[in-house]
């Protein structure tokens, strides 16, 4: 059995930013255009008025404070509120996996590798652009890597778990290398009208390269161990699939993008991600005082606040705990991957940290590392 580690990580960051202040402009325009459409409706109580958001509501919900976005200008548009793509043909490379490849090559770059020296390919997200062909071999054949690709959804636990399938594979001896995308778009199924959501999600795509410990560059993180668990909840759910059409549904249904309730989720993952981090630290003789850094999901910043001062005993520090969601929000499975990326260089050898996402499922995935 082979030693394995992640031998470095790339990131693709979209070309624009929405401000908190753009993004509640748009909402409060939507509103009041809304609530005079439904003004008679809204005087007898058939409906409600939808109230407006707001900077303050946002930040203390969320801590978010931006978001960056492939596309703003459909988002921003209170008629619209939703990004503009153009759809593009057959022959071209899809949205999805150009910015996938852009990540993989950053990643490669990063390692001092090349496409020659990978043999498989996990794109792993919480929503794929089509069905099939999958878009990891639509990302595979961008970069010129031979071998395998295949597609896999866990939500926001979709580039942790792939994590493990990418270390068992190496570990194993089936591949040398294999490189770990996750291109979430999630600008494309966020419901930018509810309230309740409207501020969550950002764009962002990352790449991780798994491989060989003896092969991989100085500094290197080796895996010491990976954890994975699901139960299933409700809680976190969108209703879209290849079968909608056929029950007869409007598209326009709310069910169809993402939905959440949000107090159920911070109640009952929290104390879940605590549970599984500390469990899985106690498989590898570890425990919460031994780590260096935790690399969390990056969904809210009260959980993260809360899952720290359960694992530590006190509030974690943004040294043991660092925060990206201020500037990217919720970018479902890349959030810790991006809090690795930013914040890793700075560990020392022998020193040890987690990675650990969790999300709709639910599902949790963690990962041991150990900088070489």
């Amino acid at each position: 059995m082979q030693r394995v580690c992640i031998s470095s990580t790339g990131l693709y960051v979209p070309p624009h930013i929405i401000s908190n202040a753009e993004l509640v402009e748009t909402f409060n325009q939507y509103a009041d255009l809304q609530n005079a459409r439904n003004a008679a409706a809204i005087a007898v109580g058939i409906c409600s008025a939808i109230p407006h958001s707001s900077i303050e509501f946002i930040e203390k919900a969320s801590g978010i404070e931006q978001r960056h976005v492939l596309e703003k200008t459909g988002v921003l548009d209170p008629e619209r509120m939703r990004p503009r793509f153009a759809p593009r043909p057959d022959g071209a490379l899809s949205l999805m996996a150009e910015i996938g490849a852009a990540a993989a090559q950053d990643a490669l770059s990063r390692a001092g590798k090349k496409p020659a020296d990978v043999d498989g390919l996990i794109c792993a997200a919480s929503n794929m652009q089509r069905a099939y062909p999958a878009m990891a071999i639509e990302i595979q054949s961008a970069l010129g890597i031979a071998g395998f690709g295949f597609d896999m959804n866990v939500a926001c636990s979709s580039a942790t778990f792939a994590i493990e399938m990418a270390a068992n594979a190496v570990k194993c001896g089936s591949a040398r290398a294999v490189l770990v995308v996750s291109p979430e778009i999630t600008s494309a199924h966020l419901a930018w009208q509810d309230r309740d959501c409207h501020f969550i999600f950002g764009d962002v795509c990352t790449a991780i390269l798994v491989e060989r410990l003896d092969t991989a560059p100085a500094g290197a993180f080796e895996i010491l161990g990976t954890k994975l668990s699901t139960q299933f909840s409700s809680n976190i759910r969108n209703n879209a699939g290849f079968m909608t059409r056929c029950e007869d549904r409007n598209p326009d249904d709310r069910d169809l993008l993402f939905c959440q309730q949000g107090r159920r989720v911070f109640k009952e993952v929290c104390p879940m991600a605590a549970e599984h981090i500390g469990s899985h630290l106690v498989m590898l003789d570890l425990i919460p005082a031994d780590v260096r850094r935790f690399w969390l999901h990056q969904a809210n910043l009260a959980m993260n606040q809360l899952i720290g001062r359960r694992l530590l005993g006190h509030d974690a520090s943004a040294d043991e705990a660092p925060v990206i969601l201020n500037e990217f929000a919720n970018t479902s499975s890349t959030g810790s991957i991006i809090a690795f990326h930013r914040h890793h260089e700075d560990l020392h050898a022998g020193e040890t940290g987690v990675i650990c996402s969790f999300g709709a499922g639910y599902s949790i995935g963690s990962v041991v590392l150990r900088r070489t």
